[in-house]
């Protein structure tokens, strides 16, 4: 087996629509108001190298990943993945939650943001991108089961959708980072996390993610490392582009009942 296809078999090997023995579908009950969990906040994330080559091919068709998000439009079938991938690794590598407001994607970059619109019943959601798929020729997005359940897609199973990209949230923050920290500095500068819990099971990561997602804490991963046997579930807050912010952000996880969180710090 050569490296490069040994490679995009670890980069696709947990993306959502891979594997087709276990059943999917929902949970039989559901710990979280999914219909109350806040939309994706669109944010300034660097670009991760897992889930991000030129090209790649699943089932004999290739795909290109586009160089950015923006000016992305199209109209089709959206389908959403629940039980069965829950607490797997995404494309990107981060554990997929079908609690939190992410979605796959077969060509846009990781991470991305998108607005979904139902075009039967109007309803428009935005979702995070973190992972790849639908592997299927009439499927665009492959919907978190909260983001399908906001949709009213949980039930029905797939609807015809809208998917835009979307920009900064806020333009002028963005110009103010800039500003603050020097073009130069941003792509040089360390990027912060805040540690709010450490797991051995990804249950229990995956349950502590879906409580600060209620929190309408934005940008959450969970970063599995695996040493001696042993697995260890991270639940961090973040990328965050500053101390300054990373103090704020801290603040915020404080008064909603998180004193503890952790700073990381890695190299960008």
């Amino acid at each position: 087996m050569n490296k490069k296809l040994m490679t995009l078999m670890i980069v696709f090997s947990s993306g959502c629509s891979n594997t087709a023995v276990e059943k999917d579908g929902g949970p039989v009950s559901v710990p979280v108001d999914v219909l109350a969990v806040a939309d994706a906040v669109p944010k300034y994330e660097k670009r991760t190298r897992a889930g991000n080559p030129g090209e790649y091919e699943i089932n004999g068709k290739r795909y290109k990943v586009l160089a950015k998000s923006s000016g992305y439009k199209k109209a089709g079938v959206a389908s959403w993945y629940g039980t069965k991938f829950h607490g797997r690794k995404t494309s990107n590598g981060e554990i997929y939650n079908m609690y939190a407001m992410t979605a796959a994607h077969k060509t846009l970059p990781i991470p991305s943001y998108v607005r979904v619109t139902h075009l039967k019943n109007k309803r428009s959601i935005v979702v995070r991108i973190n992972d790849r798929g639908p592997f299927h020729e009439d499927r665009i997005i492959d919907l978190s089961y909260t983001a399908a359940a906001k949709l009213g897609l949980d039930k029905t199973g797939t609807g015809l959708v809208e998917v835009q990209a979307l920009g900064f949230d806020s333009a002028k923050k963005v110009e103010q980072k800039i500003i603050q920290l020097g073009e130069e500095d941003i792509s040089q500068s360390p990027i912060f996390y805040l540690q709010v819990g450490a797991f051995a099971q990804s249950g229990n990561a995956t349950h502590l993610q879906g409580k600060l997602t209620m929190a309408e804490i934005d940008s959450i991963r969970i970063k599995h490392n695996q040493k001696q046997g042993s697995n260890l579930y991270k639940v961090q807050v973040g990328p965050l582009y500053s101390e300054q912010q990373a103090k704020q952000e801290n603040e915020k996880l404080t008064r909603i009942g998180f004193p503890n969180a952790v700073l990381i710090v890695e190299e960008n």
